[in-house]
């Protein structure tokens, strides 16, 4: 007897497989995949068997936000995945399900609030200015990632961290080895170790402080009973490892911009509108490849006629929310007149990403101070010779060659 769905036939299970795609182009698999239905199967490089995957923008949003879906019960399982080095830390805060993931989040929730960020804002702003003079000072041509956009957010979550200014340039090594597949899951995992025994040391050294930086408020709760020392350092990791995705992302903003003048003459002109056009941006950027990580279904789930049964692994695509013709009008299309804009390139649910107040932060920054600082930046290569990042998971240019 074949196996159905409530209404038909299972999907057909789809080979997604690991494309190293030019520039912003969105990725054709997603969008034949989007096309094919709501909820479909896909089979990811690595791993074993398949996944659900779940495209709509509600129904991305239900599956996010819904306790019959867990992260925890992944540990356990090869589900398959894009990534060929999985091997998540136990009671990694990435992995966990309220409340053990509410109570983790909490201790360092101060310092990503409205307050917390705006601690950090003056500071960025200075490290911005300073490195952006440093560009200028040197003249044309540059590579804009490595002279700013590298290491603005490098420094910006240091600071916010805690780290050193002298310990950044370890942080961002180890970052990279973890996020690249291309260097085998042994380097990655001893990157990981070893900014996880980093990690550990500063938030031994802090237990009785009472600062404001992220390591020093986990060093508060650890001391204090509330987290384990294990459970903190796998925080401290994700969040550092986070911060950097504002290069990417930063970078793909400016590439937008460098490549549609008419774009970036209006937020010249306009600086008011340079929040909400940061908004559309973060929307429409393709911030990675495929998909992130999966849950699975605790009991028996039906969306859009299919039932998912307990135990199945589950992906949502936040790119194809981010595209849902029937939440935004004309999806594919740079509109920073939008409004409203419910993009989910934050996540959504338990899971949201903390960091999302500093992102936007650093981005208007980013954004802002490259236009008024540099009015006639412009790319030194054609766009079709931009080096964009292969073998990564997270998608941005290596290198942004520029000139004015």
């Amino acid at each position: 007897m074949t196996e159905k769905t409530l209404t038909g036939p299972l999907p057909p299970v789809r080979t997604w497989p690991a494309l190293d795609l030019p520039g912003t182009d969105f990725d054709p698999v997603l969008r034949e995949l989007m096309a094919q239905g709501p909820v479909t199967r896909i089979k990811l490089p690595n791993g074993d068997g398949w996944a659900w995957l779940v495209t709509r923008h509600d129904d991305v949003r239900l599956v996010a936000n819904d306790p019959r879906f867990g992260r925890e019960p992944v540990m356990d399982r090869q589900v398959t995945r894009l990534a060929p080095h999985f091997i998540p830390a136990p009671g990694a805060v990435g992995f966990l399900d309220p409340p053990d993931h509410t109570r983790l989040r909490r201790t360092v929730a101060a310092a990503f609030t409205a307050r917390g960020v705006e601690r950090v804002r003056e500071k960025s702003r200075r490290v911005l200015e300073e490195l952006i003079s440093a560009m200028l000072s040197q003249g044309p041509p540059a590579d804009l990632t490595s002279a700013v956009l590298s290491p603005f957010p490098i420094a910006v979550i240091c600071e916010l961290m805690g780290v050193p200014a002298a310990d950044r340039e370890a942080m961002h090594t180890w970052t990279q080895l973890i996020l690249s597949s291309a260097h085998g899951a042994d380097v990655s995992e001893r990157a990981k170790q070893e900014m996880g025994a980093y990690f550990s040391d500063l938030i031994g050294l802090r237990e009785s402080g009472t600062g404001e930086d992220v390591a020093s408020l986990l060093g508060a709760a650890v001391g204090r009973g509330e987290v384990t020392l294990d459970e903190a350092v796998g925080l401290a990791l994700l969040l550092q490892i986070g911060g950097e995705a504002v290069t990417n992302n930063s970078g793909q903003m400016i590439h937008v911009l460098l490549t549609r003048p008419e774009l970036a003459r209006r937020l010249r002109d306009d600086p008011g509108i340079r929040p909400q056009a940061v908004d559309e941006l973060l929307r429409w950027i393709p911030h990675r490849n495929a998909v992130g990580l999966s849950r699975i279904a605790l009991q028996d789930v039906e969306i859009r006629g299919v039932r998912i049964r307990a135990g199945d692994a589950v992906y949502v695509s936040y790119l194809a929310a981010n595209r849902d013709p029937e939440v935004f009008a004309d999806p594919d299309a740079i509109d920073i007149s939008r409004s409203p804009n419910p993009h989910v390139s934050f996540g959504f649910g338990p899971h949201y990403c903390p960091g999302s107040m500093l992102a936007r932060l650093e981005s208007e920054l980013l954004v802002g101070t490259l236009l008024d600082r540099v009015p006639t930046l412009r790319l030194a290569v054609p766009p079709e010779d931009v080096p964009f990042r292969k073998g990564a998971l997270i998608r941005g240019p290596e290198a942004l060659p520029v000139t004015w």
